[in-house]
This record gives structure tokens, sequence and C-alpha cells, in this order.
């Protein structure tokens, strides 16, 4: 029996163990189980996978996708671009090696959505978070200038900004604009970011990495002044394929 997983703290709501539990099922995969493994520190993961039977494979959540690094062997070069971990690899010989795969779910979903990407297509980023970090990296991808909106922006990074700072105009001239704070999460669905959003139009997109509610007030208010909105479920589900991949790569 293959064992995997999901690692973080705490984890009251799982994505990760349905998904697979009905992946497994629906698709036939036989001699799989997934589990929910709560880590309240992450240096227990060495004693979790001496104890687990054939543990094969592991999804890191909040709070560990960064203080897992140094407890790997290896890190895959799209970790390394993101500086986190969301997938962990466990080769037969014991090696565990990191991946991000929300870089890939991120940067496949906002192609899924047949926004024309020009050389002139810029991008603003709300939050400056863990989950920012593979938006950012599968931006720099795409060559694609962008700005990070941030509650207390870092006086040494130069690309963030404030929200006080987010004109009209500036919403105007960035086309793409990506969620990536818990704000319109269930069951605070009434919050959404605090932006101009009479300056958005046709031309926006709006991509909220919240899935729960499906429609988040950030979505309705672009919607309502024609700008397209999606939120972070298609996202989810490729990064969690691109795991199921690796696992069995």
């Amino acid at each position: 029996m293959r064992q995997f997983g999901l690692i973080g703290f705490p984890l009251s709501h799982s994505f990760s163990k349905k998904y697979f539990s009905e992946k497994f099922e629906r698709e036939q995969i036989a001699q799989a189980n997934y589990e929910l493994y709560p880590l309240p520190s992450v240096d227990d993961l060495p004693q979790l996978i001496d104890q687990t039977a054939h543990l094969v494979g592991l999804n890191v959540t909040i709070p560990h996708k960064q203080t897992v690094i140094p407890l790997l062997d290896h890190l895959d070069a799209s970790a390394k671009q993101v500086g986190a971990v969301n997938v962990i690899k466990i080769d037969a010989d014991g090696k565990k090696t990191g991946y991000n795969s929300d870089y890939f779910g991120f940067k496949q979903s906002l192609l899924n959505t047949s926004i024309l990407l020009e050389p002139t297509t810029q991008a603003l980023v709300l939050g400056s978070g863990g989950a920012s970090r593979a938006v950012m990296a599968a931006f720099d991808d795409l060559h694609l200038k962008y700005q990070v909106v941030s509650r207390k922006p870092s006086t040494d990074q130069p690309q963030q900004i404030s929200y006080q700072e987010v004109s009209p105009s500036l919403i105007e001239s960035h086309q793409i604009i990506v969620n990536t704070t818990p704000l319109g999460m269930h069951p605070h669905t009434d919050a959404c970011p605090a932006l101009p959003y009479e300056a958005l139009g046709t031309q926006h997109l709006l991509f909220d990495l919240v899935y729960n509610p499906e429609q988040t007030l950030f979505m309705k208010k672009g919607g309502t002044q024609g700008a397209k909105a999606v939120n972070g479920l298609e996202m989810l589900h490729l990064q969690a394929e691109k795991a199921w991949e690796i696992w069995n790569s």
C-alpha cells in the first residue's frame, strides 16, 4: 500500500485528502491511501517518515512550506525559484526532494483563461505572504511586469506598495489583479481587498486564489465592472495533478 499525505498545522479542513481519496476511487487506483498528518513542528517530519510505512509522497501546507526546506535532500528548480515547497517526493532510499506545484497550477490556470498576454501587460499581486511567491514566480516566467500590494510594504522590496497607493490610474494600467490574501474566504465572505473597483473594465482579469465561496466579493465587484473573474479551484486541481505526476515519475 503506497502511502501519501498532507503535513501542516492545523489541518481542520483539507482539500487534498478529499481530492486524492476521490481520485483513487474514481480512477480505480489500488494500493494507494492519503492521510492527514498534523505536525505542530516541522522538526517532527523525520520521525513521521521513519514511523510511516511505504510513505512515498507528501503535500505541504502552512506553516511549513518554507521551514521544511532545510530538512530535504534536494530541491527541484520550481521550489528553488519560488522559495517554498508544497510537494515532497520520498525515494526508496529515503531521499527527500522538494517541489512547488502551486507555481505550475497558477501559471497553467492563468494561461487557460485565454487572456492576451502582451509585452505591455502588467499585473498587481495583492498580498506578500507565502501564497504570493508562486504567483510572482509564474509572472517572472511569463516575463510580465508586476507590483505587489501589501498592508505593510517592505522597504527593501521596491516593487511593493501599500493599498493606499493603489489609484484608479494604477488599476487601469494593470490588466491582471491576483488576490493571494485570504480576504473573502468562507466564512468571512463579506470581505474583499480595498481597491478602487470603479476603475476596472472589460480589459481586466481578476484572479482570486480563494475558492470557497466559488464567487468571492472581489470577483463580484470585478464582474459588475465587466472584468473577467476566476477563482482558485482550477489552480488547486492542477497543482494536485502535478503532485501526483511528480510522485509517480
